[in-house]
């Protein structure tokens, strides 16, 4: 699939994409087990003039893998798409459904690694495999400004993609870097089930993040 942005081009693994052999195997078995569901790469979804792109890690199983959204039917959707809706990213409701009508405004969400992997834990390999799709998104995303990291495994695939050394940018809930080519990179914990439940992010601390977003966005 070739997504067109601001009269340039992205491509999304195709479907049937076999560049990590033990993803493909497990997405073909979720396939026989359930047909219905959607069992391949999860292209992005958004806006195409989007000034914010939101990266994740990773399709989850109940979520954008069954749907084909990302963050789509999850408790990790359900927090995040509530965050943009609060902060004027989206038009319409969100249903938990590829089907619900929203749209987004200004914002974009894609994932680190486009297929669900087993147990949500792509291993080094696949997260560099699929590392090209990201780096063709960012260069075609002409109007992008911001960049929101959902998890360290996120925020160290995306710093990769811009050639840059770990160690100068370790990841942590919401730090902040100015990149040398002109965005703001922001990180967050993940806003998983687990890290919600646990505390280790809440609400206020997932929507502070936000906060800052919106007005460097405005300036």
């Amino acid at each position: 699939m070739t997504i067109i942005m601001n009269n340039a081009a992205f491509t999304e693994p195709p479907r049937n994409c076999a560049r990590c052999p033990r993803l493909r195997a497990f997405l073909l078995d979720l396939r026989a087990q359930y047909p219905d569901w959607h069992n391949a790469p999860v292209p992005s979804f958004g806006d195409p003039e989007a000034a914010l792109l939101i990266i994740g890690l990773a399709p989850g199983m109940q979520g954008a893998n069954r749907t084909g959204r990302p963050f789509t039917g999850d408790w990790a959707g359900d927090l995040l798409y509530a965050a943009i809706n609060e902060y004027g990213f989206s038009e319409g409701t969100y249903g938990a459904e590829p089907d619900d009508g929203l749209r987004l405004t200004g914002a974009m969400i894609t994932n680190a690694v486009r297929c669900l992997p087993p147990q949500n834990k792509p291993v080094g390999a696949e997260i560099n495999t699929c590392r090209p799709f990201l780096v063709d998104q960012i260069e075609a995303m002409r109007s992008l400004k911001a960049l929101l990291c959902l998890g360290k495994i996120s925020h160290d695939s995306t710093i990769r993609a811009f050639g840059l050394r770990l160690k100068d940018y370790p990841f942590g809930h919401h730090v902040i870097y100015d990149l040398p080519n002109g965005l703001r990179l922001y990180s967050s914990y993940h806003c998983s089930r687990y890290n919600t439940n646990t505390k280790r992010l809440t609400e206020d601390m997932f929507y502070g993040v936000f906060t800052d977003i919106r007005a460097y966005l405005k300036r």
